[in-house]
């Protein structure tokens, strides 16, 4: 794997295709007891936002450190959808017809969570009801929270450390490309 940057580049393939989010987050750095979040979109197949960045705060569990993640996420998911949206208008392009973002996701408790909102038990109360904004994004249908195998989900290129197979898969999937390999 060539540690020089200048030789990778994205693709875009032909076509429209939706704009559509990866993102996770793994847990607590035994040091300093935060997670990992990370989150990638792409439209055309072809990343173009991503982020990965520890929490500013201290999760109590793997599915609050999720919801964390999903709250950042759909922050920019709202963005990018407005950005898109924006470009769209000013060009006078035609404006594509606006379907829920699919966001995926690994956690499936984290998945019920929001698909349900706002849950005050005795494992979430102590979660702030702002990371349980997601669940009105997707009652909204801005967005539509989804199911995904953990070896499929392209946002772990931005959580974890990757066995090389793994990450030669997942950043051919986001559209990143080494010119020794193309031509």
């Amino acid at each position: 794997m060539s540690n020089d940057l200048r030789s990778w580049f994205v693709t875009f393939p032909n076509g429209m295709i939706p704009l559509v989010e990866n993102w996770g987050c793994d847990i607590s750095d035994p040091h300093k007891a935060r997670s990992q979040t990370g989150y990638v979109f792409t439209y055309g197949g072809t990343a173009i936002s991503w982020r990965s960045t520890k929490q500013t705060l201290t999760s109590t569990s793997s599915n609050h450190a999720e919801l964390i993640a999903l709250y950042d996420a759909g922050r920019e998911c709202v963005w990018l959808r407005s950005m898109i949206n924006h470009i769209q208008q000013t060009c006078g392009l035609e404006e594509i017809k606006k379907d829920p973002t699919i966001i995926y996701e690994d956690n499936a408790a984290c998945i019920a969570q929001i698909k349900e909102g706002y849950i005050k038990g005795d494992r979430t109360k102590h979660i702030s009801p702002k990371f349980f904004s997601t669940h009105d994004l997707q009652k909204d249908k801005i967005i539509d929270v989804r199911q995904i195998k953990s070896s499929e989900n392209l946002a772990d290129l931005f959580t974890k450390s990757l066995p090389r197979s793994s990450f030669k898969q997942l950043s051919h999937k986001i559209g990143l490309r080494r010119l020794k390999d193309v031509y």
